[in-house]
């Protein structure tokens, strides 16, 4: 079902089973959609969650993308960016609490939990990042709001990831932790994808922070 206020993208929305304000934002890779991930709720199986599973603004090849492939990123990141804010604004305003709220994204989905949720003035009670990268570190720290440093941050990536290398989010995730932001990194022998250790580690993450 479509979440019943117009949000300005296309979305899937799955209702708690019991009356909650916690809500998990869900943020797809390049050429998925909102469609990817409808196995997440019944997986996760936390009665107290509403889910919000986002369609990026940009059609690529029958699915979506938040932005364009490098170098060209940072117009579709900002351009996204302004829409999820949008979208929060709206969803805080009365229905939902920002304080018992998820941001979750998966590659392309991961780079906007930080590029956007590290921007964003409110701050929700988690952010998952997997499978990803940041667009610039350094510039990230400087406009950041300050206080999600020491919000939860969870982060996963693939040693043998062949889409978007390890070693690379690696450094960046070590870059911002060296400054103070206060970040879980955990690896797993996987590629692009996620995996039911890692999916079982997310799960035990999130029920501990709620």
């Amino acid at each position: 079902m479509l979440y019943k206020k117009d949000l300005t993208l296309n979305n899937i929305f799955i209702p708690s089973k019991t009356p909650s304000k916690k809500l998990m934002i869900v943020l797809h890779g390049r050429g998925d959609s909102s469609n990817g991930f409808t196995w997440l709720p019944p997986y996760l199986d936390i009665d107290e969650m509403n889910y919000l599973l986002l369609d990026a603004p940009y059609e690529y090849f029958g699915g979506r993308s938040w932005y364009d492939l490098p170098p060209n990123q940072l117009e579709g990141i900002a351009y996204s960016s302004s829409l999820l804010a949008d979208i929060l604004d709206t969803l805080f305003e009365e229905e939902f609490e920002a304080s018992q709220s998820f941001l979750f994204g998966f590659s392309q989905g991961s780079l906007l939990t930080f590029e956007f949720g590290a921007r964003y003035e409110q701050r929700l009670s988690g952010y998952l990042a997997l499978s990803g990268y940041i667009y610039n570190p350094q510039l990230l720290l400087k406009e950041m709001n300050p206080s999600l440093k020491t919000a939860h941050w969870l982060c996963t990536h693939g040693t043998k990831d062949e889409v978007l290398p390890y070693e690379t989010f690696k450094i960046q995730v070590e870059t911002l932790q060296k400054e103070g932001f206060k970040i879980e990194f955990k690896s797993y022998p996987k590629t692009h994808t996620i995996t039911e250790d890692e999916l079982a580690m997310i799960k035990q993450w999130i029920k501990e922070k709620i």
